[in-house]
């Protein structure tokens, strides 16, 4: 596999409606991964648009707390 460029997390711009990370790819798209997938211990994230893909720096303890599900709150009440 063949990483264009290593980021750190903190360079991204984070979607918190989509719960995702993206970052501007040199063909004029972006670089997307999502919450999830970076809390599963994926670090790759990929352009849709080119073959290109970054690697993102990040600790799991860093990222946004994950949302919880209206019903399981309403089922703890």
């Amino acid at each position: 596999m063949s990483i264009y460029d290593e980021i750190e997390i903190e360079d991204m711009t984070f979607d918190p409606a989509l719960e995702l990370y993206h970052y501007p790819c040199p063909c004029g798209d972006r670089f997307e991964i999502s919450l999830g997938d970076l809390r599963d211990g994926e670090e790759v994230a990929v352009c849709p648009s080119c073959s290109l893909m970054i690697r993102v720096i990040f600790e799991v303890d860093d990222l946004p707390e994950e949302k919880v599900p209206e019903q399981a709150v309403a089922v703890k009440a």
